[in-house]
């Protein structure tokens, strides 16, 4: 198992097999010496340090049937956790989580969802993956260019490499981007805006990603994704 930068985070087996060598590029050493001096200056970090890779842990490359990437963890108390757009159960819904849950109840006829802990969809091969892993407590977007993005490049590459038949599902402009040399012969790339309040209703409302997303899976012989949450 490999050590993570700035702490003693493992990754999951199938994801070293793949990732473990990006460890001892300069850009990671950088990023664990950004980590440390974050560290050592009192700074508070989400997610906690061993869930950092809480996303690959999850999901193992192997069974990965869905991408739903993210930008930045949140900045709040109590928030991020390791997974995209997901927060703790208990936790106030942040504003573009409770709009992928309207659009959710719309796509799917489901009731409104309360529980937004997304660990239900990641063991089932949902990835939910933040282009950047970090932030800083208060300060949205503190450690972007800090080397996590390419991190995070190199598991879209490596998915892109070694899977086919994944439904990849980019909601606005910067995961689109992340996502642009996805083969999407092979695969199903979804696309529409983001879901934060800003851009919501610019076309993700009536997007349908869920419903499309199982579809392709059933047209693929692949075990659907079950989209409801136990509920707290």
């Amino acid at each position: 198992m490999a050590e993570s930068p700035g702490n003693l985070a493992k990754i999951e087996r199938t994801w070293l097999t793949k990732l473990e060598p990006e460890f001892e590029k300069i850009y990671m050493k950088n990023l664990k010496a950004f980590l440390q001096r974050q560290i050592e200056e009192k700074k508070t970090i989400y997610p906690k340090g061993d869930e950092y890779f809480l996303a690959l842990n999850l999901t193992p490359l192997d069974k990965v049937k869905v991408v739903i990437l993210g930008q930045d963890p949140y900045h709040g108390p109590g928030q991020a956790h390791g997974l995209s757009f997901s927060v703790r159960s208990g936790v106030r819904l942040p504003p573009s989580l409770r709009n992928i849950f309207k659009e959710l109840s719309a796509d799917l006829g489901t009731s409104m969802q309360s529980n937004g802990d997304l660990t239900y969809w990641a063991k089932q091969g949902v990835l939910l993956l933040n282009a950047v892993l970090t932030v800083e407590d208060g300060k949205a977007a503190a450690h972007q260019g800090q080397g996590w993005e390419v991190f995070t490049d190199k598991i879209v590459e490596t998915l892109n490499k070694n899977r086919k038949n994944i439904v990849y599902i980019l909601w606005g402009s910067s995961a689109q981007k992340k996502g642009a040399f996805i083969n999407r012969a092979e695969n199903l790339v979804i696309e529409s805006p983001h879901p934060s309040p800003l851009s919501s209703h610019r076309g993700f409302f009536g997007s349908k990603p869920f419903s499309r997303c199982n579809e392709y899976l059933r047209q693929q012989g692949l075990g659907e994704i079950d989209w409801l949450l136990p509920q707290n």
